[in-house]
């Protein structure tokens, strides 16, 4: 049984960050606890530049961004914080290249999208980009070509993977929402048109293979119909925020064939089991409606969130209990 993904049936993998500082322990950790399935790992608590905008900023091409007191923000020439961040992505790069070189499975890179990466990094007048028709369209421009580099660089230094790529969108909904702030933290951005949020998305995803593109956002309102008309074959979605409706919309997306990342296992440190994963998954798959069969071939199990902030033992545990579990389930699929 195949799951029509570039994945094997069973699989399991992470959101994307693990605690700790060094990134060749957290790649084989990676590697050995997910072989199905690995990621490339985010280390955030190595300091500013190796967090989700600081990696993503390093792709940007032309647009050189720098660390101010609020945030990162558009500059006129790249300094310090951005070499920082290129040293810590090089470093990541380069581990995943000495751990994975004769990988020949499927490999996942996270990258930060458009408008998550627009509602945090500000202009050079301190608003943030969102803000801007025109340099959020700028923005997710050079984002696009530096992704395809990135992707480019990754298959280079795989040769014998899969690439797959996520794209972590956390803001979406607040994007739409207009609930992004503004300077001053009195008022709030305007709303940008559901249209316009899901043609950027769309650019981005369309630089990875066809089948190989994944939307990630952990947010109680994740526009499920939005990232799927963008064109995500996957969505990253965390199983403790569904509701109802979000369901009825989960099961259309199952239907049309898209992957169902589903997070299972806290982001922090938890009690957490085998049997206990196992009841969380049947019950959200229940609730679907779904025959049991379908189970393995439509999910694959992830941790709710990135684990930066979990203790390694944690972050540990909770990987190797995702295996087990995603290969119990594909075995009771058989």
């Amino acid at each position: 049984m195949t799951s029509g993904h570039p994945w094997p049936v069973g699989a399991a993998t992470g959101i994307g960050s693990l605690p700790g500082t060094d990134i060749v322990e957290a790649t084989r950790l990676v590697f050995g606890e997910l072989p199905d399935f690995p990621h490339l790992p985010e280390l955030p608590n190595r300091g500013a530049g190796a967090d989700m905008i600081g990696r993503a900023a390093t792709l940007l091409v032309d647009l050189p961004v720098e660390i101010v007191p609020s945030g990162w923000r558009i500059t006129a020439k790249g300094g310090r914080d951005l070499r920082v961040a290129a040293d810590f992505f090089d470093r990541d790069l380069d581990a995943l290249e000495l751990v994975g070189r004769e990988f020949s499975g499927t490999v996942k890179v996270q990258v930060t999208g458009p408008w998550t990466l627009a509602a945090s990094i500000e202009l050079p007048t301190g608003h943030r980009v969102v803000s801007d028709h025109g340099a959020r369209r700028d923005l997710a421009e050079s984002l696009n070509e530096g992704v395809a580099r990135h992707l480019a660089d990754v298959q280079r230094r795989l040769p014998h993977a899969t690439v797959v790529l996520q794209v972590d969108e956390p803001s979406i909904p607040a994007v739409l929402s207009g609930q992004v702030p503004t300077p001053s933290g009195w008022g709030t951005v305007r709303s940008v048109a559901a249209n316009e949020v899901e043609q950027a998305l769309g650019q981005l995803l369309s630089v990875a293979a066809k089948g190989s593109r994944l939307v990630h956002c952990c947010a109680a309102d994740v526009p499920i119909g939005l990232l799927r008309d963008a064109g995500a074959d996957g969505l990253a979605l965390d199983a403790a925020e569904l509701d109802s409706t979000r369901l009825d919309a989960l099961g259309e997306a199952i239907d049309a064939g898209v992957a169902i990342l589903l997070g299972v296992v806290p982001s922090r440190d938890a009690e957490v089991s085998v049997a206990g994963v196992a009841e969380r998954v049947e019950r959200v798959w229940n609730a679907l409606g779904f025959d049991r069969a379908q189970l393995s071939t439509a999910i694959v199990l992830t941790p709710s969130c990135g684990l930066a902030g979990a203790t390694p033992a944690y972050a540990r545990q909770a990987l190797g209990v995702l295996r087990e579990v995603s290969s119990r389930l594909a075995e009771e699929s058989h």
